[in-house]
């Protein structure tokens, strides 16, 4: 199953990302009438079913490949001003010699012993909800093979893609000199991820926050994760709950067999393509019941802390695995939802 495990070593202070991603830009401020419109939003009564779209035939496919089944950590961004995409070489080589300097400052750049690095910008054409959405696009930093063969491709050692799904709420409020894309996610050092958001916050006036997933929305993924048709089940549909107590918490974890799950999640759901907030708190409630009859464990007092489904498996912390191409797009739309909500 996947693992969110707290890594042994704790990070010291200046090499986590959020200590990176301070103080408010001027962007921040025209953005106040967002933020006072989002923090607030009711969480919509129904939802669509995650759909496959049409537009996601465009995407390369052995970039879908490389994306799925990582571990991702999610953050919110403010919109890009002044970003480009005609510019994603001279980004590169720009993004490039800003690690190599901070590197040679001692930050802790995870960068190997060596400058020998290489960072590719590159679209992830198709990658949006619909035609009005920007295009998605993808980072990576890769070491440089010392051996002579040019074809010879170097490790990946870092990982973030930028996209907007279906982000109509933001693209609406922002003048066209800003570029929305409103959910980043990194694979790789959480130092690299800290050096390169201070490089998109310097360069394009933006402001990355990280984007956690309480409770409530793990209930909803959870319901609209089951309710997705797969043609073949990867993995079992499995909940973990945390039993807050001293002087270390408890953790809860119930698996279900992924049929189990869709046949109960049918036996509720009566409107075909979408998804209620009746019909999760439903589907809650009977898994609820369904445990305390066997346990005699409430665990409606306890805390939701993550789903694993197969489409994807996602952790309160932020961290999300997606595991089914066919859903890709769907997935990507709710937690471009969260982000917008979450823009501060």
């Amino acid at each position: 199953m996947d693992s969110y495990d707290v890594p042994e070593s704790t990070p010291s202070a200046s090499s986590r990302p959020e200590d990176y991603f301070v103080g408010a830009t001027p962007l921040q401020k025209r953005l106040e009438s967002i933020r006072k419109q989002t923090s607030f939003i009711p969480t919509p009564p129904r939802r669509k079913v995650p759909q496959c779209s049409q537009l996601q035939e465009d995407v390369d496919p052995q970039k879908v490949a490389f994306l799925l089944h990582k571990q991702w950590t999610l953050y919110s961004l403010t919109p890009l001003y002044k970003f480009s995409y005609s510019n994603l070489k001279e980004y590169s080589r720009l993004l490039n010699a800003f690690i190599v300097a901070e590197k040679q400052k001692g930050l802790a750049v995870e960068v190997g012993e060596d400058f020998n690095i290489k960072v590719i910008f590159s679209t992830l054409l198709g990658m949006k909800g619909t035609q009005r959405d920007p295009e998605a696009f993808l980072v990576q930093i890769l070491s440089k093979s010392q051996l002579p063969s040019e074809n010879r491709e170097g490790k990946v050692l870092w990982t973030g893609w930028f996209c907007c799904i279906f982000g109509d709420s933001l693209l609406e409020t922002v003048s066209e000199d800003f570029t929305c894309l409103p959910l980043f996610l990194a694979n790789g050092a959480e130092s690299n991820t800290a050096i390169i958001g201070t490089w998109f916050q310097k360069t394009f006036d933006c402001y990355f926050s990280p984007l956690t997933i309480n409770a409530f929305n793990l209930s909803w993924m959870a319901a609209m994760w089951t309710a997705c048709k797969v043609d073949h089940y990867v993995a079992t549909t499995e909940f973990l709950w945390s039993v807050p107590c001293s002087p270390q918490s408890l953790d809860i974890s119930y698996a279900i067999h992924p049929e189990d799950a869709k046949a109960l999640w049918d036996s509720i759901h009566k409107t075909p393509g979408e998804v209620t907030q009746e019909e999760v708190d439903l589907f809650m409630d009977c898994l609820y019941s369904h445990f305390h009859r066997h346990f005699k464990i409430h665990l409606s007092a306890t805390r939701l802390v993550r789903v694993s489904t197969s489409v994807a498996s996602a952790h309160t912390d932020g961290k999300i695995k997606i595991l089914c191409h066919k859903y890709l797009i769907g997935v990507l739309a709710y937690l471009t939802e969260l982000a917008v909500f979450q823009i501060e």
